[in-house]
């Protein structure tokens, strides 16, 4: 049977999205896109913002309309948070955010029995789901998910509901998975989690898995301001060369009012002096951020002052998000001061600012050596990323994967242009 598979969201959705397609694999299943006529369509989803939700339930109706004879599975946040939202979109198999590796199971318990299969469970206090990643996995880069749920509770975000409690994939388990993607081949791994920096060995894992023969970069795909200022983490990253030299920090707001209503547990203070430490210990640093903009209670003075503090930060790139509101959460609550002009109008400035800072950082790398990981030949370019998260392209053909050096000669519409060293 043909397998196609379509994902939405964060990079633990596309970790798990790896997982079920190695599952399929494994039991003879050949995955295929969506035009190639799938019998069974999996859609893994995301439920961060109501956007998100009107995507998901977009990409559910077309694979149903252009595949009507197929199976369709829907997995993941979207449908952990309103499963009786799908019971009008006749969906043949509904999982949320647990089991997902028992997807063949359930297809074939369908199969059989051709009655609809809905699976969800409390998320409260469960274990970790292991999984391991499928030796078919076809990107650059293998992302490792060590972690997943979240007890936050940050007054706008819905994860904490959808993913369930902070668990913990077992160290020795993390680590043979990463020790046999580095023998696969991979110079780069990703950790990956919810909250990632909650990881309980996370600095013993990353000095252990920086001795693999091999491997040439250990990067965390997004951790808290709050889960690294620590002086054990901030040695390794120190000493540690093949710790990238690239931080995703989300920081939400860059006001102490909002960071408060927001129910985040730092001031824009203490974030800028853990920033500083940071970029004192490791000066090329390029520290990327998420921030809301026009949150419920967030005035043209407070919006003002963030703008004012992103600058200062020297963000290398800010993804700005326009507030999303989310039933059941805090905020939802909250009186809104925010006009939907008022949302637009921020976005756009909070954008332009990153678009500047962004430029800014890119420049300084101008006749600067540099070594890239080759992701994709297009247009007799081949385009791939630094370390510190600088996508570059390169007029040669470098087989995917290649670790090389080259020498920056200039800026492309933020894609920096380098010649092979």
């Amino acid at each position: 049977m043909k397998v196609a598979i379509e994902t939405l969201g964060c990079k633990v959705n596309f970790y798990e999205s790896e997982v079920i397609k190695g599952i399929f694999l494994e039991n003879n299943y050949q995955i295929v896109t969506l035009d190639e006529n799938p019998d069974v369509v999996v859609i893994n989803t995301c439920s961060v913002t109501n956007q998100s939700d009107a995507k998901d339930r977009k990409i559910i109706r077309k694979a149903k309309r252009e595949n009507p004879n197929s199976i369709i599975i829907v997995c993941g946040c979207y449908t952990q948070q309103d499963p009786k939202e799908l019971d009008s979109l006749d969906i043949d198999i509904i999982l949320g955010n647990k089991d997902k590796t028992q997807i063949v199971t359930l297809l074939e318990d369908y199969l059989k029995n051709k009655t609809q299969i809905k699976k969800i469970y409390n998320l409260d206090n469960i274990e970790f789901e292991e999984m391991q990643i499928a030796k078919s996995y076809d990107r650059t880069r293998a992302f490792v998910k060590i972690e997943d749920g979240c007890d936050n509770y940050c007054s706008y975000c819905i994860i904490p509901y959808v993913r369930g409690n902070v668990r913990f994939k077992d160290y020795d388990s993390a680590y043979n998975e990463i020790k046999s993607l580095v023998e696969d081949g991979f110079k780069e791994i990703v950790l990956t989690g919810i909250h990632t920096g909650r990881y309980p060995n996370l600095t013993k894992l990353i000095h252990e898995i920086s001795k693999l023969d091999g491997l040439e970069r250990i990067r965390i795909s997004s951790i808290e301001i709050t889960e690294i200022n620590n002086e054990e983490f901030l040695n390794e990253l120190k000493n540690n060369p093949k710790l990238c030299k690239h931080m995703h920090i989300p920081v939400q707001s860059a006001e102490n009012n909002t960071l408060k209503m927001m129910n985040r547990k730092y001031t824009i203070e203490e974030f800028s002096d853990i920033i500083n430490k940071i970029r004192s210990i490791k000066p090329e640093i390029n520290i990327t951020t998420d921030l809301i903009v026009g949150f419920p209670t967030e005035t043209e003075e407070e919006f003002n002052e963030c703008i004012k503090n992103a600058e200062k930060l020297k963000f290398g790139k800010i993804h700005v998000f326009p507030y999303s509101k989310r039933n059941g959460t805090a905020a939802s609550k909250m009186k809104n001061v925010v006009s939907d002009k008022q949302k637009d109008e921020r976005t756009h400035l909070m954008l332009a600012l990153s678009d500047k800072l962004e430029k800014e950082y890119y420049q300084k790398y101008i006749g600067k050596e540099i070594k890239v990981l080759a992701e994709e030949f297009k247009d007799g370019y081949t385009y791939g990323y630094s370390d510190n998260y600088l996508r570059i392209k390169i007029n040669h053909n470098i087989p995917k994967g290649t670790i090389v050096k080259v020498k920056i000669t200039s800026l492309d519409n933020l894609t920096l242009v380098g010649d092979l060293l």
